[in-house]
C-alpha cells in the first residue's frame, strides 16, 4: 500500500512540474482559436457585404475632421461683400425633343368632322387657324427579315441557235456567299447574331428561340459553327492587325478572368480557364482592346502575347505579371486594389468600431492621393503638368503613408487579420506602386482594364461556358473587335457587318481599322 501511495505522488509530482508549459500550450491554442475565429468572422461580413451591401467604394466621412494632410490652417480673411443678380431666360428645348430631332416623323393631325365645324355665332362654316403638338411618342417597328435572291443569268446567241448546230453560252459571275455550305447566312444576320450575343449578352439558346418565334428555323449549333468560321477565315487575321497596333504602344493595362470551356484536351470540365484583357491607355488615339483566351493563369501567358512590347504595363498585384514578364516591360501597381483592401478591413468591422479603426488612415492617404489627381483632371492638365504636380504634391503623401505603413505594421502586427493583409499588400506591392509616378500619363488604378472586362463577365452570366476550345478564341476574338469598336465610338453591329462584308472580298485587315476616317463614316 505503501509502495503505491509513493509511486501515485511521484507521478503527481511529475505531472505538477509540467503544468506551467501546458498552461502556456494551452493558452497558445486558445489564442490560435481566437485569430481564427476572428479571421472567420471578418471573411463571414466581408461575404455579406459583398452580396447585401453597397457595391460603391466611396469613402464616407464618419467623422467631421480635417484632411489628415492638410496644411496648418492660416488665419481667414475678411469675407468678400457679395450681391445677388437674378434675370430671365428663354426655356431651352427638352432633352427628349433633342433626342427624337434624328428619327423620321409621322404626323397624325385630328380634326373636326364636318358636321361639326358650323360656327356657333353665325352658322358659317368654320376654317383652321393653328395647331398645336400635344405630344410625340417613340413608335417601335419590329425587325424586318427579307429573303434576298441571288440569280444568275444565262447567255447564249441567237444567230448560233438558227445557224449552227452547237450553241455557245456564258452566265453572269456571282459572288460566293459568306459561309460555303450555310445560303442563309448574310453578312447583315451573321453581323446581328454576334452583336445580339457579345454586345447585349444575349446567348444563342435564347437568339434560337426569337428566330422559331419569327418563323425562322435556325439552330444554336449552326450560329456557333458560323462564329466559328468567321474567326478562322477573317476575324483572326483583323484579331492580329490589332495585336500589332496594341503592341505598338508604349503604356498598356492587362487584367484577366476565369472562363469554363468543357472539352479541353486533357482537362476536365471543372478547371478552370482564363482570358486575358489588355488595352491601350486613355491617352491613345488608336484605342484598342483585346481579349486572349488560355487554358490557364501563368505568367508565360501574359508575356507570350505581349512579345515585342517595350514599355509600362497597368496590372493588378498578381505576381505572375511580376514574375515572368521580360524586363523591359515596367509593371505599374494599382492604387485602387490598395485603397480596396483598406475598405475591405472596414466593411469587416461592427458599425461601432469604424470610425476608431486604423484602416481609416490609410484610407485617407489613398483618397488624398485620387484627390490629386482630380484636381489635375478637373484642370486639363496635361502629362507632364501632372507629372510636376506628382512630384509636389503625391510623393510626399506616399511617403507619409508608408512610414505610418511600416510603423502600423512593427507596432500593431496582425497578419491573420484583413487589416493586416492590407498593411502586408502595401509592403509587397510598393515597387509597383510607386511606378505610376514615373510617368504623367500613368493612372493611379488599372480600373480601364476592370471597366474593359466587364462586358466579358456579363456575359459569361448569361451564356456560362463555351463547348470547346475553338468556340472561346472565336468568343475572345469577337469580343475584341465588339469592345475596339465601342471605344472608337462605332456601332458594334454595323462594324461587324462592315468587316464582314470587306474582309471576304480581299480587303486587307489594314484597312479596316475602326479609327480610320472611312470606317468611321461607315459604321456611325
Amino acid at each position: 500500500m505503501l509502495l503505491w501511495y509513493n509511486r501515485a505522488m511521484k507521478k503527481i509530482e511529475q505531472s505538477a512540474a509540467n503544468w506551467p508549459e501546458l498552461l502556456e500550450q494551452k493558452n497558445r491554442e486558445i489564442q490560435q482559436l481566437q485569430t481564427q475565429i476572428q479571421w472567420l468572422t471578418q471573411q463571414m461580413m466581408l461575404m455579406k457585404s459583398g452580396k447585401f451591401g453597397a457595391s460603391s467604394e466611396k469613402t464616407v466621412t464618419l467623422m467631421d475632421q480635417c484632411s489628415l494632410f492638410a496644411k496648418e490652417a492660416e488665419p481667414a480673411e475678411p469675407p468678400t461683400p457679395t450681391e445677388e443678380i437674378t434675370y430671365r431666360r428663354k426655356k431651352q428645348k427638352g432633352k427628349r425633343e433633342t433626342d427624337f430631332s434624328n428619327f423620321p416623323k409621322e404626323e397624325i393631325v385630328y380634326e373636326l368632322p364636318e358636321n361639326e365645324r358650323a360656327c356657333t355665332a353665325c352658322g358659317h362654316t368654320m376654317h383652321p387657324c393653328g395647331r398645336t403638338i400635344l405630344r410625340r411618342e417613340l413608335k417601335y417597328i419590329p425587325a424586318v427579315y427579307k429573303v434576298v435572291e441571288h440569280i444568275q443569268t444565262a447567255y447564249s446567241c441567237r444567230h448560233c441557235e438558227k445557224t449552227s448546230d452547237g450553241v455557245p453560252m456564258k452566265k453572269s459571275s456571282v459572288p460566293d456567299g459568306l459561309i460555303k455550305g450555310s445560303g442563309i447566312a448574310s453578312p447583315s444576320l451573321v453581323a446581328h447574331i454576334l452583336a445580339n450575343k457579345y454586345t447585349l449578352a444575349l446567348p444563342l439558346y435564347r437568339q434560337e428561340q426569337e428566330f422559331q418565334r419569327q418563323g425562322i428555323r435556325l439552330s444554336r449549333q449552326t450560329m456557333s459553327n458560323w462564329a466559328i468560321y468567321a474567326h478562322q477565315h477573317w476575324f483572326e487575321e483583323m484579331f492580329k492587325c490589332l495585336q500589332q497596333v496594341l503592341l505598338s504602344h508604349d503604356i498598356l493595362h492587362a487584367d484577366e478572368t476565369t472562363l469554363q470551356v468543357l472539352r479541353e484536351k486533357e482537362r476536365t470540365a471543372k478547371q478552370k480557364s482564363y482570358v486575358w484583357l489588355y488595352s491601350t491607355s486613355g491617352n491613345s488615339k488608336t484605342p484598342v482592346v483585346l481579349y486572349d483566351y488560355t487554358e490557364t493563369r501563368k505568367g508565360d501567358c501574359a508575356s507570350t502575347f505581349l512579345n515585342g512590347f517595350s514599355g509600362k504595363l497597368h496590372t493588378d498585384g498578381y505576381d505572375g505579371y511580376h514574375c515572368k514578364l521580360p524586363p523591359e516591360i515596367t509593371v505599374v501597381g494599382c492604387w485602387a486594389h490598395m485603397r480596396r483592401k483598406f475598405t475591405d478591413a472596414i466593411k469587416c468591422l461592427p458599425a461601432s468600431t469604424k470610425a476608431q479603426s486604423p484602416a481609416q488612415i490609410g484610407l485617407a492617404f489613398c483618397d488624398e492621393l485620387f484627390a490629386i489627381d482630380r484636381f489635375c483632371a478637373e484642370k486639363n492638365m496635361s502629362s507632364e503638368e501632372r507629372y510636376r504636380v506628382r512630384q509636389k504634391e503625391s510623393l510626399p503623401v506616399v511617403e507619409k503613408f508608408y512610414q505610418w505603413v511600416d510603423q502600423e505594421y512593427q507596432t500593431n502586427p496582425m497578419p491573420k487579420t484583413v487589416y493586416g493583409m492590407a498593411l502586408t499588400y502595401a509592403q509587397n506591392q510598393k515597387s509597383w506602386l510607386m511606378n505610376v509616378f514615373l510617368d504623367g500619363r500613368l493612372e493611379l488604378s488599372n480600373n480601364r482594364a476592370e471597366r474593359s472586362i466587364r462586358p466579358f463577365a456579363v456575359g459569361r452570366k448569361n451564356w456560362l461556358f463555351c463547348n470547346t476550345p475553338k468556340g472561346a478564341s472565336a468568343s475572345a476574338a469577337i469580343y475584341s473587335l465588339v469592345e475596339t469598336a465601342k471605344v472608337n465610338g462605332l456601332n458594334p453591329f454595323a462594324y461587324l457587318k462592315f468587316l464582314l462584308e470587306n474582309l471576304p472580298n480581299g480587303t486587307p485587315p489594314s484597312h479596316c481599322l475602326p479609327w480610320l476616317d472611312g470606317v468611321k463614316l461607315s459604321c456611325t
